[in-house]
């Protein structure tokens, strides 16, 4: 169940990555960075499907040489997390 779960997630990741920025190769850097950020907020209430789309909405928004985490990240860039979370449907 827990792989079914994770291929599940996994999917919805990838074709929220399309959905955000067009048809990209993500990498596995980004696919890593994705990946915590949507464990950092699978507590808020939210659909998976929503949470993968605002983490990989702020990980295009990155410079691919930031250090910091998605959710250190939007700590300091409240415009582009406001951005993502509407771009993602957030409630």
């Amino acid at each position: 169940m827990k792989m079914l779960r994770a291929a599940l997630v996994l999917g919805t990741l990838m074709a929220a990555l399309t959905v955000v920025s067009g048809p990209v190769m993500a990498g596995a850097d980004d696919e890593a960075w994705v990946g915590k950020c949507i464990r950092d907020n699978k507590r808020e209430g939210q659909s998976e499907a929503t949470v993968a789309i605002y983490c990989s909405c702020m990980n295009n928004l990155m410079s691919d040489n930031e250090t910091l985490s998605i959710t250190a990240w939007e700590q300091k860039h409240p415009a582009e997390m406001a951005k993502c979370e509407k771009e993602a449907g957030w409630k």
